[in-house]
């Protein structure tokens, strides 16, 4: 049996998530809310990019775009770069994910949006950063704390971000009417899959 100490921190960090996510409703501006999804909406192709725990929710952003049918991927920093960046033409949307909104890696990518003409919509708690000037859009992340006791591990704020893009994509699924019926055929295989099919 592991100690209670850590007992107790587990359960705790129920409870902060937990926090986190009935506190980010204060910060939900609908407004700019409606501007992002109307992006996504037109956009043609959406790539996703960020580092370190924000870029593996990114990934996630990305499937979460492609299971109805808006077709995305995560671009790498490293590999924007590189040529990455061909994947998106002007009228496209990239979106950035940076808690900071500093993040050096992606600044280079911000350039070439806009020498590009690809819209930008940027999720960061810091709205006064490099990378929420640069947006056509920002969606405002609100952390409470990470859930370990030094506050700094990307725990919480990868459940933050998760969240903003859920609801991205439980938005879009409504102003492009898209239909479970559609889903069943793109998603055929595992447990959903079955269960969509034999409808």
């Amino acid at each position: 049996m592991i100690s209670n100490e850590a007992l107790k921190q587990a359960k705790q960090a129920y409870i902060t998530e937990k926090e986190c996510i009935e506190g980010m409703i204060e910060y939900f501006d609908e407004e700019k809310f409606s501007v992002a999804v109307e992006l996504l909406k037109c956009a043609k192709r959406i790539g996703a990019s960020g580092c370190g725990h924000s870029g593996i929710i990114c990934q996630h952003f990305a499937h979460l775009m492609c299971c109805i049918e808006r077709p995305a991927k995560f671009i790498s920093p490293a590999e924007a770069v590189h040529g990455g960046m061909g994947f998106l033409e002007c009228g496209d949307v990239m979106l950035f994910a940076s808690r900071g909104g500093k993040t050096k890696e992606l600044l280079p990518i911000l350039d070439i949006c806009k020498r590009k003409g690809i819209k930008v919509i940027t999720v960061t708690e810091n709205l006064e950063s490099e990378l929420a000037f640069g947006a056509d859009v920002v969606l405002k992340q609100y952390v409470n704390r990470e859930t370990d006791k030094y506050n700094s591990q990307g725990t919480t704020s990868s459940t933050s971000l998760c969240m903003i893009f859920h609801a991205l994509q439980t938005a879009l699924i409504e102003e492009t009417d898209y239909k479970n019926e559609q889903f069943a055929v793109v998603h055929p295989g595992g447990a959903v899959g079955e269960r969509l099919n034999n409808k």
